[in-house]
C-alpha cells in the first residue's frame, strides 16, 4: 500500500540533500553539461524546478502542463539563470509542492500526467521522488546511483518493470539483483532473457542512466528499451 505522507517526506529529504549538494556550484558549473544530452545543469535545476509546478497542477486538478511545447520553452528561459536564483526556484517549487501534497484530499483518485498517462494520486509523491534523485545524479556533482537509498532504488526498478511490462518492443525478461526479482516485457508463460546484477547497475539501465555494461545477460540479448 501507497504511504503518500511518507514518500512526501522522502521527497523533502532528497530535495534538501540535492540543494545542499548544488548549492557547492558556482554560476560557471551551472552553465556546463549536465549528463542528459543536451541539457546543461541549469536545464537540470529548472527542469526540477517546473516539474514540481506540474505535479501541484495534477494534484489540483490542472492540466501538467499547457503543451509540451510550453513545458520545453519554460525549461529553456530558466536554464541560463545563475546559481542562486536555480536554488530559489527549486526550493520555493518544492515547497508549494509539499503544502500541496499536505492539503486534505482523496489520494484514492485517478489524476492526469503528462501525454494521457493516469495513475492514483498516491502515487504522485513517489513520482517526484523519482524526479529529485535521478535528476541528482543527472546533475554530476558526486551523487551516484549507487548512492540512492536502497528503498528507493528498490521501489524504482519495481515501477520501471512494471511500465515496461507488456510492452511489444522488450521480450519477455526476469530481471534480478540475486535476492529480488521482477519481471518485464512481453508476456510469456517463460521468460526468454534473463538480466542479472546489482540494484544500482539494474535501475541505470532501466531509467536510461546506464549502457547495462555491468549487467549479467543470460538467454540473449540485453533487450533494448524504449525511452522513457
Amino acid at each position: 500500500m501507497i504511504d503518500h505522507a511518507r514518500d512526501l517526506a522522502s521527497v523533502q529529504e532528497a530535495t534538501e540533500r540535492l540543494l545542499t549538494a548544488a548549492a557547492k556550484l558556482d554560476n560557471a558549473s551551472v552553465t556546463e553539461p549536465s549528463r542528459l544530452p543536451g541539457w546543461t545543469r541549469g536545464h537540470v535545476l529548472a527542469h526540477l524546478a517546473r516539474n514540481a509546478d506540474a505535479l501541484v497542477n495534477v494534484l489540483e486538478g490542472r492540466p501538467m502542463y499547457v503543451s509540451g511545447e510550453a513545458r520545453d520553452a519554460d525549461i529553456e528561459r530558466d536554464a541560463p539563470r545563475p546559481l542562486e536564483a536555480q536554488l530559489v526556484d527549486v526550493r520555493e517549487s518544492a515547497a508549494r509542492f509539499q503544502a500541496t501534497g499536505a492539503a486534505p484530499a482523496d489520494w484514492s483518485r485517478t489524476v492526469e500526467l503528462r501525454n494521457g498517462v493516469t495513475d492514483s494520486a498516491a502515487r504522485v509523491p513517489f513520482r517526484r521522488w523519482a524526479e529529485v534523485e535521478l535528476h541528482h545524479v543527472d546533475l554530476g556533482i558526486g551523487y551516484e546511483l549507487e548512492d540512492l537509498p536502497e528503498e528507493f532504488t528498490e521501489r524504482e526498478i519495481d515501477f520501471l518493470a512494471a511500465r515496461f511490462s507488456g510492452h511489444p518492443d522488450v521480450p519477455p525478461t526476469r530481471v534480478t539483483d540475486g535476492t529480488r526479482a521482477w519481471s518485464t516485457g512481453r508476456e510469456a508463460v517463460e521468460p526468454e532473457v534473463t538480466v542479472s546484477g546489482a540494484p544500482a547497475d539494474l535501475l541505470g539501465w532501466l531509467a536510461g542512466r546506464r549502457d547495462g555494461g555491468a549487467l549479467s545477460v543470460t538467454g540473449g540479448a540485453l533487450p533494448a528499451l524504449p525511452p522513457l
